[in-house]
């Protein structure tokens, strides 16, 4: 019976969605029988999951998260993409399934004219910005949305093909070709860097099937001491990450450096994510880089553009092994915690497995997360709120139900969050729109 259940498990990460579905169907099918024991629900969250649709650094599908959410108790759960929405639906539906509060989001960069001479949270990258939306219900995005999103996917494969030139050229007689060897690790053909570093692993490991003719090629390559490659030969996650961080990034051989012209305005991310019925969200990384420093300035612009919400990716601010630097980023973490709460912007936090030995699921008890734990499940409860309402009635944060009967970002703040706690995964709502807000909580309750 195990053997059976690891088998459909593995079964969820396949790039057939429908031998993925069949999989969680038989899995939740299992549970309802008895035959896998599922834990009650605990008190984490991570809305902040990369799926294969991007990259996740395990491999997982929109499906395979749901699952392991469920399997681990998680009180809620959200996918977020690197410029697409594919996941959406297969996410939402699984956690239907298995009784999960599920919500989805797109994660893209953008550039910030007004911090052109100022680092964000894109590192060495002036004026760069990651932004974020989430709550959205499909896959599908409406007209000019549709348009925005077709040119984000459009401008992420010109910077990774002008990258693969240059690495090629670098690489030397190990060459990637795009389509064959990059696109085939993708489901949907939406690639990144580490889908670039995965094929020059695979195809390097092929052309010098000897070990010893493998490191010599990666220490001319990467201009490290063969002694330091052999460290690295035996574990591909720690090779691709120095040759990403050699190659890729500011200084290599690889690297393209950004241009305002190479990224949307936030302006025209927000539209395109309020189209769809989902909110827009700024992100934070630490609070280091000087356009960090100036947060409050920042998030007064963003929001003025449309951002209700923050993303917090809470194990970058304080599991750091350096002592004073560890002090100095979980005194930033709280300040920025504050300052959100002051301007009305929920939490949407969570680690994004876009790397392997990423966590699955913050350390809520830890203790410089521990205080937090009550803003994190309501910036949690709040989005799965709003995605509920929105799926079932199109009375989601940014309908016109609610601009009518909540003006203000504290008043739906605080009604999304009412719903998201009191509604449980699974449960069917009784929601109807000639309801006000009161009333409809005392129909939930």
């Amino acid at each position: 019976m195990e053997e059976r259940h690891a088998m459909w498990e593995a079964q969820l990460n396949d790039f057939d969605a429908g031998r993925r579905r069949a999989a969680l169907h038989a899995l939740a099918q299992a549970a309802r029988q008895g035959d896998i024991h599922l834990p009650p629900e605990r008190d984490v969250v991570n809305l902040h999951c990369h799926t294969f649709f991007s990259y996740n650094g395990y491999g997982y599908s929109p499906t395979a998260l749901a699952w392991l959410a469920k399997k681990e108790g998680w009180a809620a759960a959200g996918i977020v993409d690197f410029d697409v929405l594919d996941g959406v639906e297969e996410f939402l539906t699984a956690c239907d399934l298995v009784r999960l509060r599920g919500v989805a989001g797109l994660e893209t960069r953008v550039y910030i004219p007004e911090f052109a001479t100022r680092e964000i949270n894109s590192p060495g990258e002036p004026g760069i910005f990651y932004l974020m939306g989430i709550g959205y219900t499909q896959s599908r995005a409406p007209g000019a949305a549709a348009e925005t999103l077709a040119r984000m996917r459009e401008t992420a494969a010109e910077r990774n093909r002008a990258m693969l030139a240059t690495l090629n050229a670098h690489l030397e007689p190990v060459r990637a070709d795009y389509e064959r060897d990059v696109l085939s690790l993708t489901p949907r053909g939406n690639a990144t860097e580490r889908h670039m570093l995965e094929a020059y692993d695979r195809l390097a490991r092929v052309r010098f099937p000897e070990q010893k003719a493998l490191i010599a090629f990666w220490s001319a390559k990467l201009g490290m001491a063969e002694e330091e490659v052999a460290k690295l030969i035996g574990n591909p996650h720690a090779l691709r990450d120095v040759i990403r961080s050699k190659l890729m990034k500011k200084g290599g051989v690889g690297y393209v450096a950004p241009t305002p012209e190479a990224f949307p305005r936030v302006a025209e991310v927000n539209r395109m994510t309020i189209a769809c019925g989902a909110l827009p969200c700024a992100t934070w990384l630490d609070g280091m880089s000087e356009g960090e420093q100036a947060e409050a300035e920042l998030l007064e612009l963003l929001i003025a553009q449309g951002v209700v919400a923050l993303n917090i990716i809470p194990d970058r601010n304080w599991n750091v092994a350096d002592e004073a630097t560890r002090q100095q980023k979980v005194v930033k973490l709280y300040e920025v915690v504050e300052l959100a709460k002051s301007l009305d912007l929920p939490l949407i936090v969570g680690t994004e497995m876009n790397k392997y030995g990423q966590k699955r699921v913050d350390d809520f008890d830890a203790a410089a997360l521990a205080p937090l734990r009550g803003d994190f499940l309501d910036g949690a409860y709040f989005i799965y709120g709003h995605t509920l309402l929105q799926r079932v009635a199109r009375l989601g944060y940014q309908s016109a139900w609610a601009a009518q009967h909540l003006p203000t970002r504290g008043e739906r703040n605080a009604f999304y969050t009412e719903v998201g706690r009191l509604v449980r995964p699974g449960d069917a709502a009784k929601v109807d729109a000639s309801l006000t807000p009161c009333a409809l909580l005392a129909r939930l309750r």
